[in-house]
């Protein structure tokens, strides 16, 4: 029996172990795969959920709820209004939202009329939004009206549509276009329009990552080592254009659960949503949940968290001290996922393991590989030595839509991040490949010396570059954000590390700053601080 078709059942055992398919029940597994064939992911989601869970509640956002009826119809009407704007098979439009309705709306419309979508970060100034559009060839923009600065870069022939206006509309809006079509069932266009999810640019220009393939496995990867709950709430912080939140929502609403949104992240809201919903689930990046655990155990006890089974992390790195103050403030709940927008998910840390090692990301899920090399391109086997990681999910990655690729070894894609296992197993990230720095002929992760000022009580958080010397080739610069009334100075910084890390690990320069610059999924824009730090 083949590999690929051993983790094909494999991922069916856990389908349905956790509930998202019933095999004793085969006419409903041939409506499910009808609909994704011919809508796709999306489209398909949508279609099929609406028949099996009808008038339950499917989305809240911040204008009210819709049902995975309403959310099905709604989604056949904007579809209707795409066939109207004479876009089909090779069109693309790109969706510029926070998360709100319109982006599952976009996405399952788009599906059913054969449109391919490209989701675009809310981050873009006008001139990367313009770059972006013209690289995917996109024609129209569904986008939140805030936004409407940038529309003047876009390239003549992109139009714009407003899927969300908090005030009076300065341009056609979908909702307007959308309530004299029909609601009726689309016909099957000639194929499923796909998906493009882009980098996420904190190295250069995002790039364009193709999600057209739909596989079983790639839910199962979700499921594996997460019991996310079935027909309850998830509370979706993280942003709906990254791939972590888009993919919780698919896979909450595919077991039938509420999916409650934001279009901004407030730690108070969060908290609040999850006691008003009785929320199983939250979802965000761990900048997320920072802000959260900063309020403090007396804010955060005014609200009743105890519904919450899964604290979903995932998007950039996660620290050991928010790890353990994760389980301080809310018991054994939390999960930390380790993936990428080329290869989906590599590996996830269930709260045992991470209670065992804070900051580890855990094991591979079903279907999965992980596997470091050094740089000769050879297998490491020795726990603790570190190699560029290379992953396989299972889903092929075709490459990126500018014809670009990444290095294959052993059918791994690379990830372009460092890493190790220890002597159990688990796997651990030491940073991007390009994060590493050679100070007087020692190689050093910053990201080492990062986890370890979030140790300090003193540190709300820090970043660590690699700077030119020319006495040691580089030399480390820390970024410090200190918390609200502590005192601290650059050489306790210093002594901090010093007391702690060998003598190459100590930062040469310390920068105090008021905040990191962060994307619009958390990570830091190391970019900007380098930069700044070099112009000075």
């Amino acid at each position: 029996m083949s590999g690929q078709l051993v983790n094909l059942l494999r991922a069916v055992a856990v389908l349905q172990r956790r509930r998202m398919i019933n095999l004793a029940n085969p006419a409903e597994l041939v409506t499910a795969a009808k609909a994704l064939r011919h809508y796709g992911s999306f489209g398909g989601l949508v279609t099929y959920t609406a028949a099996r869970h009808g008038d339950s509640p499917a989305l809240t956002d911040d204008r009210g709820t819709l049902t995975f009826r309403e959310l099905d119809q709604l989604s056949n009407a904007v579809a209707r209004v795409l066939v109207d704007l004479r876009l089909g098979g090779g069109s693309t439009i790109g969706l510029l939202n926070r998360s709100h309705r319109g982006v599952m709306v976009g996405l399952a419309a788009a599906g059913k009329a054969g449109v391919r979508t490209v989701l675009l970060n809310t981050g873009f100034a006008g001139p990367q939004l313009r770059d972006v559009c013209v690289r995917e060839r996109v024609s129209l923009v569904l986008a939140d009206q805030e936004f409407s600065d940038a529309f003047a870069a876009l390239s003549d022939g992109v139009d714009v549509l407003l899927n969300w206006a908090d005030e009076a509309p300065t341009r056609p809006t979908l909702d307007d276009l959308a309530s004299s079509r029909s609601a009726d069932p689309m016909p099957y266009p000639p194929r499923p329009g796909g998906v493009v999810l882009l980098t996420s640019g904190t190295t250069g220009t995002p790039k364009g990552a193709p999600r057209d393939r739909i596989s079983p496995v790639q839910s199962a990867q979700l499921l594996d080592r997460i019991p996310w709950p079935a027909n309850g709430c998830y509370v979706v912080a993280a942003p709906l254009f990254h791939a972590t939140g888009l993919a919780t929502t698919t896979v909450g609403l595919a077991l039938g659960n509420h999916i409650v949104l934001s279009r901004r992240f407030d730690p108070l809201t969060a908290l609040a949503a999850i006691e008003q919903h009785r929320a199983g689930a939250i979802v965000l990046v761990p900048t997320m949940l920072s802000r959260i655990l900063d309020l403090g155990p007396d804010i955060i006890g005014r609200y009743d968290t105890s519904s919450l089974r899964v604290i979903f992390a995932a998007g950039s790195a996660l620290s050991p001290q928010v790890c353990r103050r994760t389980s301080e403030a809310f018991g054994d709940v939390l999960y930390n996922l380790y993936g990428s927008t080329e290869v989906a998910t590599a590996a996830v840390a269930t709260p045992g393991e991470l209670r065992a090692a804070p900051g580890t990301v855990g094991r591979p899920p079903v279907g999965c590989r992980i596997a470091a090399y050094d740089a000769n391109d050879r297998l490491i086997t020795r726990p603790g030595q570190s190699g560029t990681l290379y992953v396989s999910s299972g889903l092929s990655f075709s490459g990126y839509t500018d014809g670009g690729s990444k290095k294959v070894i052993d059918g791994l894609l690379s990830s372009g991040d460092t890493g190790h296992f220890d002597d159990q197993g688990l796997w651990f990230v030491d940073g991007r490949d390009d994060d590493m720095i050679v100070s007087g002929g020692e190689n050093v992760y910053p990201v080492e010396v990062e986890n370890l000022l979030s140790e300090h009580p003193s540190v709300a958080e820090a970043a660590v570059v690699g700077m030119p010397d020319d006495d040691f080739g580089q030399r480390l610069c820390a970024y410090v954000v200190v918390r609200d009334g502590a005192g601290l100075g650059a050489d306790d910084v210093k002594d901090y590390v010093r007391n702690r890390l060998a003598r190459h690990k100590i930062p040469r320069d310390v920068v105090f700053v008021d905040a990191l610059p962060r994307n619009e999924t958390g990570k830091v824009l190391k970019k900007l601080l380098m930069a700044g730090r070099q112009s000075d």
